[in-house]
């Protein structure tokens, strides 16, 4: 009987500590991606990082490039997107008991794109705010390296990204 209860006891500090370590980005971590991905305008290229705020919230910001190129009339135009966003995220490892190699996550984000078309497109895509929703995941498959795919959408650009993500 002894060595049952013993059992139990070890099993539940086992859990309980286990519990405790299923957040994906510690409190002041930092994250960095490096992503790629298909969207509505052009494949971006994309570059960012997150730091953790709790076990289960964390902020991040976003450098994108996209270029693509639309027939307007009897022309083709060349466009050009720079962005820059920021973003705030809730990670759902905790509630939902998830492993620590997973990040599970949802959020919103806001940022401001710069386009730059050809001389004399007159159509539609201009520079502005882009306000919006994510929801992505990560898989981790040592303590530092990890893969990420996100659908990300707002008023200007939905895309779908993959990439490499390293935490510090």
């Amino acid at each position: 009987m002894k060595k049952i209860s013993l059992l139990v006891a070890l099993l539940v500090v086992i859990s309980i500590s286990s519990f405790a370590q299923l957040s994906p980005l510690s409190r002041g971590q930092l994250q960095f991606n490096l992503e790629t991905g298909l969207s509505n305008r052009g494949m971006p290229i994309l570059v960012g990082f997150d730091v953790g705020l709790n076990h289960d919230i964390s902020i991040g910001a976003e450098l994108s490039y996209r270029n693509y190129s639309t027939e307007w009339g009897n022309a083709t135009y060349n466009h050009n997107i720079f962005g820059f966003s920021g973003n705030g995220n809730y990670h759902f490892n905790r509630i939902l008991g998830i492993s620590p190699n997973w990040d599970l996550y949802s959020g919103i984000n806001a940022g401001f794109y710069h386009w730059k078309s050809d001389r004399g497109y007159d159509g539609v895509g201009k520079s502005g705010l882009g306000v919006g929703i994510q929801i992505g995941a990560r898989y981790y498959w040592s303590d530092f390296w990890g893969i990420n795919a996100e659908l990300k959408g707002d008023n200007s650009v939905r895309s779908m990204k993959i990439g490499l993500s390293v935490r510090f």
